[in-house]
């Protein structure tokens, strides 16, 4: 790049950066609030429910990116045209491609960011995400006791527990336990803690009483010191992890195991998730052409672009919808995959065609100063 085209990408760069960092910064805490069941419902320590917010940053970074990209182009490209910079550039001798190569260069740049998060970040961020939301649910405290509520980990098996403290003891327990085979029972105790006693979860129970309804309609009832209650039938894990499409590489995505029920059933949803990764950067380079076409799309004005910005915004939104409807649209009939790339790239085609043809008042040559004039007589 010459030297100009370099200090025009300098100027783009910047607010790109900034832009995405107070996008992302705003998305963060979106999902942060959404993940903060983890840390409250859950009582996961803070550590986890950090780890789950970072591992869905990258995500939520490929979809900023472009939005991010169109923000810095018209906030950057505005100023410099407002203050006449490109208009100097423009008078120097600089082709309108000149002036807009930075900005799709850098364009580009990002592109390329979000296909290497789109096939490899993501995947793995996600992978490791779906691996730490198991192991939460797999947790036997947070999944059996929830202080204050009636819960039901598993059919026939009713739980409460008044509170339960940081130390893992819980206060007031009552357990209700109905079998369609066995005998039916019902235990309450002062407090309780869970354990692991062989290897095997356990809920020990202290202070309280079993209460069996016998075959003759007598309630018995047994009074205990320490009660230890098996969790095992209770709280079977399955030990194999299932990824989504959202968690799967992009060979996982086209070619599925299609030995598997889940991957047979998800086929079509893989295939749109996998052509949805390969056709979300191009936003980027169709958000740069909407904020060049936006400024440089026609005449120079002192008194600003804004009804030119404002339409752009309009046509940006349009556009991601369009896309996302696409993408929603490809899920069901596989055939509507072309359009995943057909809406990005169709915005980039006109807007280039706006901002690379010639403006009239810009073609306007002055012509030839008359011999006259140029002698200075009367004309």
């Amino acid at each position: 790049m010459r030297l100009i085209e370099r200090y025009l990408f300098r100027q783009l760069l910047g607010p790109t950066l900034l832009a995405t960092a107070a996008l992302t910064g705003v998305a963060m805490l979106t999902s942060s609030l959404s993940a903060l069941d983890i840390l409250v419902g859950d009582r996961q320590s803070p550590l986890v429910f950090t780890e789950v917010t970072l591992l869905a940053t990258p995500q939520m970074i490929a979809l900023i990116l472009p939005v991010a990209v169109f923000v810095a182009g018209l906030v950057a490209l505005n100023r410099l045209h407002t203050e006449q910079e490109i208009v100097i550039c423009f008078a120097g001798g600089m082709s309108r491609w000149r002036v807009a190569s930075p900005a799709m260069r850098l364009a580009t740049m990002v592109a390329i960011v979000t296909l290497a998060i789109n096939l490899w970040i993501q995947p793995l961020c996600f992978r490791q995400m779906r691996e730490t939301l198991e192991a939460v649910r797999a947790d036997i405290a947070s999944t059996l006791i929830k202080p204050g509520e009636f819960t039901h980990p598993a059919p026939g098996l009713t739980v409460y527990a008044q509170s339960m403290d940081d130390n893992g003891l819980i206060r007031n327990l009552f357990v209700d336990q109905q079998s369609k085979t066995g005998p039916s029972s019902t235990v309450m105790a002062s407090e309780g803690r869970i354990a692991k006693r062989n290897g095997a979860p356990v809920l020990i129970m202290r202070n309280g009483s079993n209460l069996q309804p016998a075959k003759n309609g007598v309630l018995n009832t047994l009074s205990f010191d320490e009660y230890v209650f098996d969790l095992r039938p209770f709280l079977a894990i399955e030990g194999e992890i299932r990824y989504r499409p959202s968690d799967r590489y992009l060979h996982e995505l086209f070619f599925p195991d299609l030995r598997q029920t889940f991957d047979r059933g998800q086929r079509k949803a893989m295939l749109a998730e996998g052509n949805a990764r390969l056709a979300s950067p191009l936003y980027n380079l169709a958000f740069m052409a909407l904020a060049l076409a936006a400024v440089l799309g026609g005449a120079f004005s002192r008194l600003g672009y804004g009804a030119r910005i404002a339409a752009a915004s309009g046509a940006a939104l349009g556009v991601r919808v369009l896309g996302f409807v696409a993408t929603a649209a490809s899920v069901s009939e596989p055939s509507l995959n072309i359009l995943q790339y057909s809406v990005p790239l169709t915005c980039l085609l006109i807007c280039l065609l706006i901002v690379l043809r010639q403006h009239p008042a810009r073609a306007a040559q002055p012509g030839p100063i008359p011999a006259a004039l140029a002698a200075g007589s009367p004309a």
